[in-house]
């Protein structure tokens, strides 16, 4: 009589991961961690707010991606329909773990997951409004990411000072909120994109000849939303006093003017009839527009960890940037850079002025700069770390892993 053979044991479900934003454009700080956590097994999807950038998400990472309303100011009623459909849509595609970030993202996500019964939840703080808001708005600012790190199981901040304001607003417990690395949201490519080696060395000159900049000129740039908490206004004032002191020097600010925190319209104004101010719009293809900079200005209010910044410093520029949580990890003060007072118009100005009158600190700064990119913000570790959080959580949740 022939043994019959035991039975071969089901094939184990790959792990299904989820990643939730409020806007598309947040989603370009997951292409690294997304790609990785394909190329281990694991199925993943995008959630966020209808448009062509989540279309062209998805399809660059070959993912599904599903469109979810999510507006970012506050709006109670467009909010809840927003978690009403998250959750929903949650339970459809059951995964083993959400990753929820932006401020809105984050809370309706992990809102979502908890009510869908998610076993694995993660929020990414990448910001926090709340530090410049006042009065009822930052009360529902700071009770939002209050919920949001309450119904996480591991809460990820994107630098050592953002988690300090995290831990001192009591967001949630010390031990529940980390920093991956020396922090950022996902590392700079200094290596191939941001490596002025790597560049054509004619871009820089072509840049400034397409944009009318002359060859001899000093440029200042501003890479960003042109908002008020972006520094805009004291930038402006700073750029008023400069051009009269410096007749060769110009001003190239590449993003999009918003109606969210306009900046007033006098402003608006003596921007665009300035022959000297180069207002770009959104150009995605910076390196050129770093290439044709001499010196970067990042006169913000408020950060999470600015990815300006590290693209500057991979460019081997000096920056200018305002001393405020995410800055302060950003920027080694008088090594790479130069930090100032929020909101502090004067202050920005005599930093802009001792970079223009010595070229030779703005070198050394910079070369001081893209060494420690090199050293400190590899985005593959970025990556590789978010991954490990991802299987912690997993087995903390008791979720069984697939082999390699």
């Amino acid at each position: 009589m022939r043994r019959s053979s035991s039975p071969t044991p089901p094939e184990r479900q790959p792990i299904k991961l989820v990643q939730i934003t409020t806007v598309p454009d947040a989603l370009t700080f997951l292409r690294g961690p997304v790609a990785l956590a394909k190329s281990r097994g694991f199925e993943v999807v995008a959630i966020s707010s209808p448009g062509e950038l989540l279309d062209a998400f998805g399809n660059e990472a070959d993912i599904p991606v599903f469109p979810v309303e999510m507006p970012r100011r506050i709006a109670p009623l467009a909010d809840l329909r927003a978690l009403v459909q998250l959750t929903r849509l949650l339970r459809q595609l059951r995964p083993h773990i959400v990753h929820a970030q932006t401020p809105k993202g984050g809370l309706l996500g992990t809102t979502a997951a908890w009510l869908a019964g998610v076993p694995a939840r993660l929020y990414h703080i990448r910001g926090l409004p709340m530090l410049t808001a006042t009065g009822y708005k930052r009360t529902l600012l700071r009770y939002s990411e209050k919920v949001a790190c309450t119904l996480a199981g591991q809460v990820l901040c994107v630098s050592h000072s953002i988690r300090e304001e995290a831990i001192r607003e009591h967001l949630g417990p010390a031990d529940k909120i980390k920093v991956l690395f020396h922090g950022s949201g996902q590392g700079v490519d200094a290596a191939e994109k941001f490596n002025p080696e790597r560049i054509p060395p004619t871009a820089g000159a072509e840049t400034r000849n397409r944009l009318g900049i002359p060859e001899q000129a000093t440029v200042i740039g501003f890479i960003g939303r042109i908002v008020r908490d972006k520094g805009v206004v004291e930038l402006t004032q700073a750029w008023m006093t400069l051009r009269r002191q410096f007749p060769d020097l110009h001003l190239l600010m590449v993003g999009p003017l918003e109606t969210q925190d306009p900046i007033p319209q006098d402003t608006v104004r003596s921007l665009q009839d300035d022959p000297r101010v180069h207002l770009v719009g959104v150009d995605k293809n910076t390196p050129p527009l770093y290439a044709a900079t001499d010196i970067v200005a990042l006169p913000t209010y408020r950060e999470g960890f600015p990815n300006v910044a590290l693209e500057t410093a991979a460019m081997a520029l000096p920056i200018v940037a305002t001393r405020v949580p995410g800055c302060v990890d950003a920027v080694e003060d008088g090594v790479t850079g130069t930090l100032v007072p929020v909101q502090d118009a004067q202050a920005l100005t005599e930093a802009l002025q001792n970079y223009i009158t010595h070229p030779d600190l703005r070198a050394q700064h910079g070369h001081a700069a893209r060494a420690r990119v090199l050293r400190d913000f590899r985005p593959e570790s970025i990556w590789q770390a978010t991954f490990d959080e991802y299987l912690a959580l997993l087995q903390k949740s008791g979720i069984a892993l697939p082999t390699a």
